[in-house]
């Protein structure tokens, strides 16, 4: 399905139809565009970026690339094709027609859960407004750009949904998106992990590996919704997100190649000698990884919910890949779940499916991100050492669920609460670690060049060259 890049919101919904609907969203586009200058990335308004656009939503033809200012940037609302006499593929309807519109029953659960992930897109900007000042190169800041401009994109998914389905609820709803700010003291964003401040690159690989993928699997459950309009914009979404995840994965790959190349040259993994060299010791990266997979895992929700059950049962929110499983109803099925008992040991329990959804794709989740960390230990064991990151259990600082406030080393053993205390900078970034990674973050410009404690990518962006001219910044 093409899209229409004519009209004021460029769109593939037949936006021009709808007058009402066309002059509510150009009402908001103003609040958004005085969003984006104010909390979008700062310093960079009027640089010519290399950004690819959505002209349709195929496989074959849904980007172009081309320099674009980013306040020009053509955001809009794009739907994947609709699948015709699509029927509900879960729950207590399952094989009942899909919804095209909200049913009156299930209206504020369902204004929540869009709510809920349209709150995510400008808080992830918000929290990455400041890292264009202290970018490694051109080719980061580019990719940088990228992120936040499709994160911008999808908080336009999230709103057209509210305006278009929801009523005034919805529009009210759709003006809190930009009144609610990542940190902010009075109205911070909805989830505690888009309130934590990313002010390094370091970070900023984290979150775009761990954070955006379980954007990727809430995504995916959102796209088996029986309500076609939101699985359709999620699906859609879910080609951009994959951009963010590549971005993370190869961006601490570079850092961990960088960090070898130092080790063999030192002959050494001792991190004072390493910091000396203006490098990333692997301890770090480890405690960073901890932090922030840790951080990403209470996203899911809790482990044994009654509100999981309610979505699955609904036909709101499915599994990630649904038609993988051969019971799509889950009305007798259990699940396996460890819990720790009121002594603190550790037991086996049996849940009910439904309630255990929430778990269901979060080890789905746990197991992707799994995949890019054996990656990485191949770098390290092909470069001749000993060392083996590792993804924390998830035991570990957990703040919801069954394991919300259980004291546990990244293992997953129980350790006294005075022992956690104690032992805390072992497992997470310290304060003297999170000084070090932000020394190293000086602003690199110029075209190929690459700031010393990360390695080059390998390749360029659509078949351009690595010392591309990506980011034109402003005289």
């Amino acid at each position: 399905m093409g899209i229409t890049y004519q009209d004021r919101i460029p769109n593939n919904v037949d936006l021009g139809s709808n007058r009402t609907l066309q002059r509510a969203l150009e009402h908001w586009q103003p609040h958004f565009l005085g969003w984006w200058k104010d909390l979008g990335p700062e310093g960079f308004q009027e640089a010519d970026v290399y950004l690819r656009t959505a002209t349709s939503v195929d496989a074959k033809g849904w980007a172009t690339y081309g320099a674009v200012k980013m306040p020009d940037y053509r955001w809009g609302i794009f739907l994947a094709d609709a699948t015709q006499d699509r029927t509900i593929g879960f729950g207590d309807d399952f094989g009942k027609p899909v919804w095209q519109q909200v049913p009156g029953e299930h209206r504020s659960t369902l204004r929540r859960l869009i709510v809920t992930q349209g709150d995510t897109e400008p808080a992830s900007v918000e929290q990455q407004r400041h890292l264009g000042k202290t970018c490694p190169s051109l080719y980061d800041l580019r990719n940088l750009f990228q992120v936040n401009v499709e994160e911008g994109r999808h908080l336009w998914a999230m709103v057209y949904l509210l305006h278009a389905y929801f009523g005034r609820d919805g529009r009210e709803e759709a003006e809190d998106l930009l009144a609610r700010h990542s940190g902010d003291a009075e109205r911070p964003r909805i989830l505690g992990t888009f309130n934590e401040p990313i002010d390094d690159w370091l970070s900023f690989f984290m979150f775009t590996y761990f954070t955006d993928r379980d954007g990727k699997y809430q995504l995916k459950a959102l796209a088996e919704s029986a309500f076609d309009p939101l699985s359709r914009t999620c699906q859609f979404m879910l080609t951009e997100e994959a951009h963010h995840m590549f971005v993370g994965e190869t961006g601490i790959g570079r850092v961990i190649r960088r960090t070898l190349e130092v080790m063999n040259d030192l002959k050494t993994e001792d991190p004072a000698a390493l910091r000396k060299a203006g490098v990333i010791d692997l301890p770090t990266l480890q405690r960073y990884i901890n932090f922030w997979f840790s951080s990403a895992l209470d996203l899911f929700g809790a482990d044994v919910s009654s509100n999981a059950a309610t979505y699955f049962a609904t036909g709101l929110k499915g599994r990630p890949d649904e038609a993988r499983y051969e019971d799509h109803l889950c009305t007798d099925s259990v699940l396996e779940i460890e819990r720790p008992d009121d002594a603190g040991k550790i037991v086996t329990e049996s849940v009910p499916l439904r309630q255990a959804m929430n778990e269901v794709t979060r080890r789905a989740y746990i197991e992707d991100c799994a995949k890019g960390v054996i990656r990485w230990n191949r770098l390290i064991k092909k470069a001749g050492w000993d060392v083996e990151l590792k993804l924390p259990s998830e035991r570990f600082r957990r703040a919801i669920g069954v394991w919300a406030g259980f004291n546990a080393t990244p293992e997953g053993q129980p350790i006294p609460a005075e022992e956690w205390s104690r032992r805390q900078d072992e497992f997470l970034p310290s304060g003297a670690d999170r000084a070090y990674i932000k020394s190293l973050m000086v602003q690199v410009t110029e075209p190929g060049k690459v700031a010393g404690w990360i390695a080059p990518p390998d390749r360029g962006i659509n078949n351009l060259p690595v010392a591309y001219e990506y980011v034109h910044l402003a005289a």
